[in-house]
């Protein structure tokens, strides 16, 4: 969060057993969320901190989503799915690929695992899943992701959320955790904590229609705006 408690972005962060945070990023705000991320590492090793940032280059990131996905992913594995519980991580081999990372995530409000695996073998990879004979895999494009992803009430960067968003009116207060709230120590904490306490203004709602699914280019303001609590 910014000083003001809006959102910079809402990024996947794992720790490694070795020290080591590993961080996926939007894609659109990867050059602004370097740059953040970079200004307070360095400020951290101003006063002596010892830390190190670095990009992992070429690598794609494909998601297997769906009731299915632990069956179809499990013929291509050695390791044992049943244990990589979710928002867990872990690397591996995946349909022979070496080095492959499997975070069990997703933006659909599915089971589903993220594979993070080199760019010169996510076609392969991509055919290996497509040609399964554990279940019925298809490629989805973000339409579909985004029609999920609403059914399961799940905010997307830029549109239900941004910098001017705080995690209260955006409804994700339980990303602020108690102890957290108790020492008042992040950024934009006398305003989030304000609002935690008194209510925001406006909130993030969920909208039912019976038309034509909600798509981009709509203004934000049309459902989000000055939101009224009682």
């Amino acid at each position: 969060m910014n000083d003001n408690g809006g959102i910079i972005d809402d990024l996947i962060v794992s720790k490694l057993g070795d020290g080591t945070l590993y961080v996926v990023l939007n894609a659109g705000c990867a050059d602004k969320d370097k740059a953040h991320i970079e200004e307070k590492l360095n400020n951290f090793k101003s006063t002596g901190g010892d830390v190190e940032f670095q990009t992992i280059p070429n690598r794609s990131l494909l998601a297997l989503q769906g009731p299915s996905m632990a069956k179809v992913l499990q013929a291509g594995v050695q390791f044992d799915l049943s244990t990589l519980t979710f928002m867990k991580t872990a690397v591996m081999d995946v349909f022979g690929i070496p080095e492959c990372r499997v975070t069990r995530c997703g933006y659909t409000g599915e089971d589903g695992v993220e594979i993070s695996v080199p760019d010169d073998k996510a076609v392969h990879l991509a055919e290996c899943l497509l040609s399964t004979t554990e279940g019925d895999v298809k490629l989805a494009g973000l339409g579909a992701r985004d029609s999920l992803r609403l059914e399961a009430g799940l905010c997307l960067y830029g549109n239900d959320i941004d910098m001017t968003t705080t995690p209260i009116e955006a409804t994700l207060a339980w990303t602020i955790a108690k102890r957290r709230r108790q020492e008042a120590n992040f950024p934009g904490a006398e305003i989030v904590l304000k609002q935690l306490k008194e209510k925001p203004s406006r909130k993030r709602v969920g909208v039912m229609s019976n038309g034509a699914p909600a798509r981009g280019n709509e203004k934000k303001e049309r459902w989000m705006k000055n939101y009224k609590m009682k």
